[in-house]
């Protein structure tokens, strides 16, 4: 189970090493996740169960707290 970096208004945001070395993050609440990039620009990649508004508040968190995320994920992936 990879970390979670931050949770927020009922979100989880965690990184899995595992994966590409292109920076992201996984997103999960209750039973969806999406996967959001965060470079070189914050966009969605996959989205498997939140609605489209529930989707709009995940990224502006991501999007809020863009720059930290960037940092964990390097720090995470070393």
């Amino acid at each position: 189970m990879s970390p979670s970096f931050l949770s927020e208004k009922g979100f989880r945001f965690s990184i899995h090493s595992n994966e590409e070395n292109r920076a992201h993050v996984h997103v999960f609440k209750d039973d969806n996740e999406a996967k959001i990039w965060l470079e070189p620009n914050v966009e969605l990649d996959s989205n498997y169960g939140f609605k489209k508004k529930e989707l709009q508040t995940a990224l502006e968190i991501v999007n809020e707290h863009a720059e930290d995320f960037r940092k964990k994920y390097r720090d995470y992936i070393r």
